[in-house]
């Protein structure tokens, strides 16, 4: 799995190369032509990893070469790292309008010669040292591979369409629930007259193609269908592989001569793809049909396009079933809406469970370890493959000390064959790309059951350098959804929720002990109780439990670049480990101290001149910050969420150039408006908490001029809010602030602000919404109102809102109406109501008066949680 962490090291390391700022820097120090070398050298490095990674258990000598590899480039980075700073001195330089513009400005001003001597020797070093070892990896045999890792993916085994429906428990809901929907007519509304897909989504093990075995197999299916066909699809979506495979499941269901029809199969291997394509009609033609397409990782629409239309031969009422991981392969393929597989309940995982592990009537004698099997079955999550895996593993083993280890180090630490749910899960991690991955890995930091938010995933792959902008130009927060989308689509996010400016989800146990498999804890460290050593190439630290942390735990190389306290009131209580960490890890970019009950931050904290990341959430010891802090030149993101103790933020907050997002609770009455505003690339700021702040500013008539998003939650003394202040302010989210005026009479360009999502919650007083909100009417997307006890009625522009997508109502229980012309929302794709009793009772399936306006909606939900 190295060779996968050291792809994407050697990829981030090109990707700094490459940009011009850092060839800018790089001219100043005189080193461009060394760079440019290193840039040469890592890209061939890059293209052996992947060969190597096929011969590394042939050569034993090439572990060790990975490990020199693996050593450079972590060097590489720490020197690259160094010029990283001076780029983004330099731009933020540029951006403070300063007029001194020279090279000599922005290298070190400390000794600029010594450094830029320092500079030009480690480079050197680390060109000759990648040489020698692109000269050792050739040496090896090794040759060079233009394709990222995971594209080239070991298929699990052909399946096969036979089952024994009395060994399968716990499906039977499910089985009935797909075979109504195949007796059901199929509306033709796209003009396709003979063909309905019906896809099976859920993760690797759940058990999809069983039950598709079930459906294929059940008498009702021979009564509907002339002909039944099985194929496996699992490599590669060939055109051609296909429709032989279709062909041969075609003839072996109509002929009863077994050796004709191998005859047969082999007489046709040989066509092409025109005489294939002829010899499907011929077999299709004229007959109402079921096919199943198991195991589809195709998600190229021109092929499926394809293949769908060779097999529109058969008589109306034919139908496809197909099953995927991937719900948008589902949604691609499916003519219906997917059938999505949930896990197996706790007993029936129980029951499948003792199946596997004894003999008929043999658990009755070992009620104890029955007892270890209901906690091991909880680990499975639902999952199928992973009951049977363990249970199988434990088959006929009455060792006390085997059940407990199972129970406690789980499956992954088990040995696998082909067909077990480690190798089904990894299936799909082998398939990601490669930059998915490395996302991915970073899961397995986290506890089980752990709420992923947005901004702090964001956040993290921002600063490690994991998410570029593409062009140059396309947010973070874009690309990082994109991915949450791809790995959601591939079944591996679950519970989640959007919220217009931000989401969250969870993991499933399964994949979450996936993300530990494939991190290993070369890199990725997860600090417990009874962790007893961290290895020195550690990179990115978790912390888990409050144990008494010693020093020597903690590895004193340079190279860890992440440090998080990710479980609440867990969190770091001596400032001495504090103060070394900062010493230590001079490079660390992303720093996690929430939870923590230190009484001050040492002034130490400027050193770490690369952070980007700095969280000190709900310490509630601490009453100031270091002035120091405010010479983090790359820090982007500053949260003081929940320090209720905190009396003001620190004097010369202004000089924070790169910060984008400030996250507040301070004891201060108002804040300065003009030093907010000198921060120039400040998007999101928002307030919690804030007990004692009346107002948000006085005086100034500043503009935040980047602010983007403005949270506001829990301040009890606020009373207004001058939205004029933020020109550009797409998300207003205000929440619990008990005499704050929503009103805002006296507020003039409202017009002027582009707002897209709305977020209020907690305001009894008032009968209905502001009218500002007029003026938001053709920009506004999401709009979610909570707790308007008194609320009588929805605005009457709501229906002009021509780009709402979603509409949320909870605990409104005046409410009782929704507009007559509710139909002219035609954007809208979610709509949920809940706790507004009478609003309820309206908009209910299939009766509601209401339903009639809401039913074509894709995301409906009333009157639940």
């Amino acid at each position: 799995m190295a060779e996968t962490f050291l792809f994407d090291i050697t990829h981030s390391l090109l990707g700094k190369l490459a940009s011009y700022a850092f060839e800018e820097v790089a001219r100043a120090y005189g080193v461009y032509d060394d760079l440019q070398e290193i840039k040469d050298t890592l890209s061939i490095i890059r293209s052996l990893l992947l060969d190597a990674e096929e011969k590394k258990n042939q050569q034993h000598a090439l572990r060790e070469w990975l490990r020199q590899v693996q050593s450079i480039c972590f060097d590489a980075e720490d020197v690259l790292d160094e010029f990283s700073w001076q780029v983004k001195l330099k731009q933020a330089e540029e951006d403070s309008g300063s007029t001194r513009m020279k090279v000599r400005h922005y290298v070190s001003s400390s000794n600029p010669v010594a450094f830029r001597f320092k500079m030009a020797h480690q480079i050197k070093d680390i060109r000759g040292r990648l040489n020698k070892a692109a000269a050792n990896g050739t040496g090896f045999g090794l040759v060079r591979i233009g394709v990222e890792p995971g594209l080239d993916v070991q298929r699990r085994e052909m399946t096969h369409s036979h089952i024994d429906a009395s060994s399968v428990i716990g499906r039977e809901k499910d089985k009935e629930a797909i075979i109504q929907l195949f007796m059901q007519p199929y509306p033709h509304s796209d003009g396709d007259n003979s063909l309905c897909v019906i896809p099976i989504v859920g993760i690797g093990g759940l058990g999809k193609t069983t039950l598709a075995k079930l459906v294929f197999n059940d008498p009702r299916m021979d009564e509907l269908f002339q002909l039944k066909m099985w194929v496996c699809v699992s490599d590669d979506f060939d055109l051609k592989k296909i429709v032989l495979k279709v062909i041969n499941s075609a003839s072996d269901a109509s002929t009863l001569d077994s050796a004709s029809t191998v005859a047969h199969q082999e007489n046709i291997n040989h066509f092409d793809i025109e005489q294939l394509q002829s010899r499907l009609r011929r077999k299709l033609f004229g007959k109402k049909f079921l096919l199943v397409l198991d195991d589809i990782w195709n998600d190229d629409r021109v092929k499926w396009t394809d293949l769908k239309d060779l097999l529109k031969v058969g008589i109306a009422g034919s139908k496809i079933m197909a099953t995927t991981q991937s719900n948008s392969i589902a949604s691609m393929m499916g003519t219906v809406p997917s059938y999505v597989l949930k896990g197996l309940s706790t007993n029936k995982c129980l029951s499948l469970f003792v199946k596997w592990a004894f003999k008929e009537g043999e658990e009755e004698k070992y009620p104890n370890l029955v007892e270890i099997g209901k906690e091991i079955v909880k680990k499975c999550a639902g999952v199928p493959l992973a009951v049977r895996t363990l249970g199988s593993s434990l088959f006929s083993n009455f060792d006390l000390h085997k059940w407990e280890f199972v129970r406690d180090d789980g499956l992954w630490n088990l040995k696998m064959k082909k067909g077990d749910v480690l190798p089904a899960l990894q299936l799909s991690y082998d398939q990601m790309p490669s930059y998915l991955k490395q996302c991915f890995s970073f899961f397995s930091l986290y506890p089980k059951d752990f709420t992923f938010h947005s901004d702090e995933i964001i956040n993290l792959l921002a600063a490690l350098g994991f998410v570029q902008p593409r062009n140059g130009c396309e947010k973070i927060e874009r690309i990082v959804r994109e991915y949450m989308d791809e790995l959601n689509s591939r079944s591996f996010l679950e519970d989640f929720r959007d919220y217009g400016y931000g989401y969250k989800f969870k993991v499933h146990d399964l994949v979450h002990d996936l993300a530990i498999y494939v991190a290993r804890e070369d890199f990725f460290v997860k600090v417990i109780s009874d962790t007893q050593n961290i290895p020195e190439q550690a990179r990115h630290l978790s912390v888990l439990k409050n144990v008494s942390l010693d020093h020597a735990l903690f590895p004193k190389s340079k190279r860890v670049r992440t440090i998080l306290h990710p479980v609440q009131g867990v969190g770091l209580q001596s400032e001495d480990l504090l103060n070394t960490w900062i010493l230590r890890y001079k490079y660390i970019l992303y720093l996690d101290l929430s939870n923590s009950s230190f009484q001050t931050l040492p002034n130490s904290v400027a050193k770490l001149k690369h952070l980007c990341v700095l969280y000190i959430r709900h310490n509630h010891q601490i009453k100031r910050l270091p002035r120091s802090i405010c010479k983090l030149q790359c820090l982007q993101v500053l949260s003081l969420i929940g320090c209720t103790e905190l009396e003001t933020l620190p004097e010369g907050i202004e000089k924070l150039a790169s910060l984008q997002q400030l996250y507040i609770t301070t004891k201060q009455l108002v804040l300065s408006l003009d030093e907010l505003a000198s921060l120039k690339h400040l998007q999101a700021l928002s307030l919690y908490h804030c007990d004692n702040l009346e107002i948000m500013f006085r005086g100034s008539q500043a503009q935040l001029t980047s602010l983007e998003a403005l949270y506001i939650r829990s301040c009890k003394s606020l009373e207004s809010l001058p939205l004029s202040a933020f020109p550009k302010l797409q998300t207003l989210l205000i929440e619990d602030c008990q005499i704050f005026n929503l009103s805002l009479n006296n507020e003039g360009p409202i017009q002027r602000l582009g707002i897209k999502h709305l977020h209020l919650k907690r305001f009894p007083q008032l009968l209905k919404l502001p009218i500002w909100i007029e003026e938001a009417v053709d920009t506004l997307e999401t709009l979610r109102i909570r707790k308007f006890s008194n609320l009588k009625m929805l605005p009457e522009c709501l229906t002009s809102m021509s780009n709402l997508k979603s509409l949320y109502i909870d605990c409104c229980p005046q409410l009782s109406s929704l507009p007559s012309d509710m139909h002219r929302l035609t954007a809208l794709e979610e709509f949920r109501i809940y706790r507004s009793p009478e609003l309820c009772r309206k908009c209910r399936s299939p009766s509601g008066e209401y339903w009639h306006m809401i039913g074509r909606i894709k995301r409906v939900s009333v009157g639940k949680q």
